[in-house]
């Protein structure tokens, strides 16, 4: 095999690799601003088979006019400029997405959607064109097409699918969003340089170029959109985005992705919250007493953990959260610290399956809107808590939801329902939040009023409330098994419902 066909294979490999490779990059491009459940998912792969399919049929059509390797290796160099381009010059369209979705104006959110479309296809559709303009050009004799065109197609798939890991794997993670595009968009770039004509050999300033961005220092994702607060903190973890917001009075929030959620906060010198934190908090006394023993699955930056810490000293605390940057992030800006905790860095169901520990309190607050793991909706899940759980245990879930949608609520309950028959209770305690309380024992208003003599002066009247606004769960819901638990298209028809 001759030096031009080996070259030629290696654009191919590369090509396929920087494609989903952008496709990896891309999704993570809009998590911030849009978050990353099904709908962006859809459209982010959407966007890249509709590109690539025009690409497949133009580069087909392109390479019978122009069958030579510069006007090839010239498709390349352009789509390679583009590519690096996207994560600069897509801010505005974010910017103005994240301001229809606060104003739910849906024709700026859909134009918005557009605009990123079309920056990331115009790059995609040139890369598309790649495959086809290859097979034309190594095809010598009619007896061979069918071998050259499957060999170049089995490349570029290899390339596709190293390119998937790597970014997902190593780049992201290690280098980031933009500078993933800029490795992607150079070593095309690079691997086109052999292709060009003398006249074309100009354009090997591009990847000059973008290597050159690369060292350019990054700031941060996006500015703090509270007046007076700032991004102390941001990183994007193998599992998302992650940033910290401090205000002007120290006050400090963890936001995750699209940022519309606050997942954990802490502010110098004070233990309660004002929101939903508390509510969890109080409902650790459910059991009527100060439980031994309290297992949170999705700490985030550890919340109701240091709560815990401190009007618990004595109560062991093992604390689940699956993205170990959380934690660490937590221990550093959340004052993340107790007596008797225990933090595991590890997926929650899997978690309690290898624990063989039980627990007086099972805490859930994996739920981040838009998206929920649906195997920790399931009939098999729950049931799996109820085992871990000590006689009279109790099982608390902080159910968030769009304002004034129950749909989730009413699942969750049902399937609640199929371990702890009706010992399921609601504490409507935000108009964003709820918790769902499931117990081994007697109502949990009884047990919240039983804990009150000796609590705290400043934590008992969150308990009083907390158990005077317990009332019976929500009918209606279906039961989802880990089978059939379709929780994003729940989640996601909730928020368009409420747009």
């Amino acid at each position: 095999m001759s030096l031009r066909s080996r070259s030629l294979e290696l654009l191919v490999f590369t090509v396929g690799a920087g494609t989903l490779g952008a496709e990896i990059a891309a999704a993570r491009l809009l998590a911030p601003w849009f978050g990353a459940s099904t709908i962006v998912w859809a459209n982010t792969i959407a966007i890249v088979l509709v590109a690539l399919s025009v690409g497949y049929a133009l580069g087909g059509r392109m390479a019978d006019r122009d069958p030579h390797p510069s006007g090839l290796a010239k498709i390349v160099m352009v789509a390679s400029a583009l590519l690096a381009v996207v994560p600069f010059v897509s801010g505005p369209f974010l910017r103005e997405a994240v301001k229809a979705v606060d104003q739910l104006s849906a024709a700026t959110f859909v134009g918005s959607l557009v605009g990123v479309g079309v920056l990331l296809a115009i790059p995609l559709l040139l890369l598309g064109m790649v495959s086809p303009y290859a097979v034309r050009l190594r095809v010598d004799s009619i007896e061979g097409a069918g071998h050259t065109a499957g060999r170049l197609y089995a490349i570029s798939t290899v390339g596709s699918l190293v390119g998937t890991f790597l970014a997902a794997l190593l780049l992201i993670p290690v280098v980031g969003t933009r500078r993933t595009f800029l490795v992607f968009a150079a070593a095309m770039a690079l691997s086109a340089l052999p292709h060009l004509a003398r006249r074309w050999w100009p354009a090997a300033a591009v990847p000059v170029l973008i290597l050159g961005l690369i060292a350019l220092p990054t700031g941060t994702v996006k500015s703090a959109d509270t007046q007076g607060a700032r991004v102390i903190w941001e990183r994007e973890t193998e599992y998302q985005y992650a940033r910290v917001i401090q205000e002007a009075d120290g006050t400090r929030y963890l936001e995750l992705n699209e940022g519309h959620a606050v997942h954990s906060a802490y502010r110098p010198g004070h233990w309660l919250t004002g929101n939903y934190w508390d509510e969890m908090l109080a409902l650790a006394y459910a059991g009527g007493r100060a439980p031994d023993s309290v297992a949170i699955l999705g700490s985030a930056a550890g919340t109701t953990a240091r709560q815990l810490g401190h009007y618990l000293p004595a109560t062991r605390v093992d604390a689940v959260e699956i993205d170990g940057e959380l934690t660490k992030v937590g221990r550093e800006l959340f004052d993340l610290h107790g007596p008797n905790l225990h933090t595991h860095t590890a997926d929650a169901r899997p978690w309690l399956e290898e624990t063989d520990r039980r627990f007086d309190v099972i805490m859930l607050d994996c739920y981040r809107q838009p998206y929920i793991p649906f195997y920790l909706t399931t009939r098999e899940f729950f049931a799996l808590a109820k085992q871990h759980l000590d006689p009279g245990g109790v099982l608390v879930i902080n159910s968030a939801h769009p304002e004034g949608s129950d749909t989730l609520e009413k699942v969750l309950t049902a399937t609640l329902r199929t371990s702890f028959g009706d010992h399921v209770w609601r504490d409507a305690s935000q108009p964003t939040n709820s918790q769902l309380v499931a117990t081994t024992g007697p109502d949990p208003a009884e047990g919240l009023r039983a804990a009150l003599p000796g609590l705290p002066a400043d934590l008992s009247p969150v308990v009083a409330a907390t158990a005077a606004r317990i009332e019976p769960g929500l009918d209606g819901g279906r039961v989802y098994t880990d089978d059939v638990a379709p929780v994003e298209w729940l989640v996601d028809m909730s928020l368009a419902g409420e747009a």
